[in-house]
């Protein structure tokens, strides 16, 4: 076999291989923490059919919700609310997590309206976030707006305050500006957030 032959194969084989690792690695990855939450949801459980962990604790979170509509239970669940509010230490971690769910979910979300905001008005350069407070008198910046800046490839982020004339709204729905944002701008690149 010439050189030229074997080259070819060579490229063939690596290209193929290229292909399938970016076929088969995020099925896998996300094959593998699907396994990975749901045998522990099953090992805190302590149940050895695997899923019927996750099954309890979706229909345990469906049925806590549909019970918080009831007068007696929302009174109860005021008062479980109050008394975390209230214990040291514990407030810190109940706040931040209650405060970021409703932020996603429920009547309150927080990430709905998602911005171009240029941090420095002497560079072309912009970020995507959502505007989380409209007005942040109350810490002495009239006229400054509170924007999240979410990372690519993690669930954290940034708040920076600007100045609202540098900020700029940008339309699209909110999920997918999301996932845009967290995937590094590689998500739904045919649905990219329009200014």
């Amino acid at each position: 076999m010439g050189s030229s032959r074997l080259r070819q194969l060579f490229g063939f084989i690596a290209g193929n291989f290229v292909r399938g690792l970016a076929i088969t690695v995020p099925v896998a990855l996300t094959i593998y923490i699907a396994y990975r939450a749901i045998a522990g949801v099953d090992g805190w459980l302590g149940i050895a059919i695997p899923g019927a962990g996750l099954l309890i604790v979706i229909a345990g979170v469906t049925l806590i919700g549909a019970l918080a509509t009831n007068v007696v239970t929302r009174a109860t669940l005021a008062g479980i609310d109050q008394l975390l509010e209230r214990l040291p230490f514990v407030r810190l971690l109940y706040t931040a997590a209650k405060d970021l769910m409703h932020a996603f979910v429920g009547e309150k979300r927080r990430f709905t309206r998602a911005v171009r905001v240029r941090p420095d008005p002497a560079m072309e350069v912009w970020s995507l976030g959502f505007i989380t407070s409209d007005d942040l008198s109350r810490l002495g910046l009239p006229g400054f707006v509170a924007v999240y800046l979410p990372f690519s490839y993690a669930f954290t982020g940034r708040l920076i305050l600007v100045p609202a004339d540098r900020v700029v709204p940008v339309e699209g729905d909110s999920a997918d500006i999301m996932a845009f944002i967290v995937s590094g701008g590689v998500t739904g690149r045919d649905r990219a957030p329009r200014p």
